[in-house]
């Protein structure tokens, strides 16, 4: 399925072939599924063969979907073929089916990029990207509901390309499509094997491929332009042009501020909907300061668990995740805790329209945060962490999470919370450093720690006697220090940028962190 509709809720679709052709869209279904087989007999996906006594087919289904727009409309009804994969036999059917995608991460920090430098961001789609893969196993499945050949009814499909539901599927497609990007001149980032950059001179172009969407960003639009050209050659690609909405996503421009400013209030809108929140009071924090949770809030007697059986706390907290992993860092630290569900949808209700904004800085570099709250979880006195990194006046990654360890000081916790901190900056740093284009990437990236005892030990380990029983692979961030990847400064509570990630905060202190993140509003 196309990924703009990763997580977006549920449009009514029919589920089955007989729905879709009995329902109020049985034409529009129709239209889709015959473009749907089309596209694959224009891709040789298959040949019709008698069937084989030793080999049982796989059977396949019809998915169907309402993709829709920015602004929450169906534009597009796609019905798409899936092979039931998990029928497949490893060995026989399928042998690799690992496919990365680009992260989140990557994405956020080349947008950053692309509103400091002021370059072009264009999208394009790869039509039914799947079947570009080939198949290097035999593979047969049952002909297509609604559309059994009446002359060949007994013959089975052979798979000459890969198609949706595939284990192999995925990573087929991926292979063939790097090795045709390659092809063009891109080379391929080591720490980030789905976005590729092209040089020439001084112009450049980055490509970055999510499963079928691709971003190409870039200075110079004749290059831009030719690179869409050898893809046109290549694949059956739709031009979205400017790129608007990505993954749920709405991307909105100010090119004369040189801002760039990501949304997802459609699909919080959806969700609040969806969990009858949409009328709901607004709520002015995650989570008030001085909550204390605990098990001993769950439920105990039989008419709470019943009364809590109803509500779909799972479902809600996946819904709400999606738009944290994507835009709203400030709702993380409230995320990991199933009792705060209401009030974060209570929030997000009074803060639905509030933006990620890229730029504004002077320089471009990027900057991190650490932080650590000691004992939180009253039930295993484990410590809660977090840490964001921004750049150009975004977040463009983050991370809150509980410590696996006990940590028997506030001091402990922020070493270890600093020592994954770092970690993550190796990574942004090395990233960074191949794209090119961040000058300060050359060096050390800078991350904040509020805890002076923890600076101390990581910068120079004084006082071996309190720091001997913690685990080796914390001790990791002193080697990273002495190597120059990071240098680790002290930072003032009040401007420590991850403070909402590890505890509840008053609110001005909370909005004046996550403004700092670059969630803020349009001007």
């Amino acid at each position: 399925m196309g990924r703009h509709d990763v997580l977006l809720l549920d449009n009514d679709e029919p589920k089955t072939y007989k729905e879709a052709v009995m329902g109020p869209d049985s034409e529009k279904w129709l239209e889709a599924m015959r473009s749907e087989l089309k596209s694959m007999a224009d891709n040789q996906v298959w040949n019709l063969v008698e069937p084989l006594d030793e080999v049982r087919p796989i059977e396949c289904k019809w998915v169907f979907k309402k993709k829709i727009d920015a602004d929450g409309n169906v534009h597009i009804y796609k019905a798409q073929l899936v092979a039931k994969g998990f029928r497949q036999i490893q060995g026989v059917d399928y042998d690799e089916t690992f496919s990365p995608v680009a992260m989140l991460k990557s994405i956020r920090i080349l947008l950053a990029i692309a509103a400091y430098h002021d370059y072009e961001v264009w999208q394009m789609d790869v039509k039914t990207a799947f079947l570009n893969g080939n198949l290097s196993e035999d593979v047969y499945m049952t002909q297509p509901d609604g559309f059994v050949d009446p002359q060949n009814a007994r013959k089975v499909c052979k798979l000459l390309k890969s198609i949706y539901g595939l284990k192999q599927a995925s990573r087929s497609w991926n292979l063939r499509f790097d090795e045709v990007v390659k092809g063009f001149g891109f080379i391929k980032n080591v720490e980030e094997p789905c976005v590729y950059k092209k040089v020439s001179g001084s112009t450049l172009v980055f490509l970055v491929l999510y499963v079928d969407d691709i971003l190409l960003i870039g200075n110079d639009i004749p290059m831009l332009e030719a690179v869409k050209d050898s893809l046109r050659k290549s694949f059956s690609m739709k031009d979205l042009e400017e790129a608007a909405y990505i993954l749920g996503i709405k991307i909105y421009r100010d090119r004369s501020k040189r801002l760039i400013e990501l949304s997802q209030s459609t699909y919080i809108d959806k969700v609040l909907k969806r969990f009858n929140m949409h009328d709901s009071k607004k709520g002015f924090l995650p989570m008030s300061p001085g909550t204390i949770l605990s098990k001993t809030q769950c439920p105990s007697t039989t008419d709470e668990q019943k009364r809590m059986s109803e509500i779909p706390y799972t479902s809600a907290i996946g819904s709400i995740m999606y738009a944290m992993i994507c835009t709203r860092p400030d709702v993380s630290f409230a995320l990991s805790h199933w009792i705060a569900v209401k009030n974060i949808l209570k929030y997000l209700r009074r803060t639905k329209d509030a933006f990620l904004v890229f730029g504004g800085e002077e320089e471009l570099v990027v900057k991190g945060y650490t932080d650590a709250g000691f004992q939180t979880d009253k039930d295993d006195s484990r410590s809660q962490a977090g840490f964001v990194f921004c750049l150009n006046g975004g977040a463009v990654s983050w991370k809150s999470f509980k410590q696996d360890i006990v940590a028997d000081s506030a001091t402990e916790a922020e070493y270890i919370a600093a020592s994954e901190a770092a970690k993550e900056a190796v990574w942004i740093r090395k990233f960074v450093s191949e794209l090119g284009v961040v000058p300060s990437a050359s060096c050390p990236l800078d991350l904040y720690c509020d805890n002076m005892g923890a600076i101390a030990q990581a910068k120079e380990p004084r006082s071996h006697q309190k720091s001997k029983h913690i685990l080796r692979r914390y001790h990791l961030i002193r080697e990273i220090i002495d190597r120059g990847d990071v240098k680790i400064c002290k930072v003032h509570t009040d401007l420590n940028v991850a403070d909402p990630l590890t505890k509840p905060l008053p609110q001005s202190k909370f909005e004046a962190h996550t403004k700092a993140m670059g969630i803020g509003y349009l001007s």
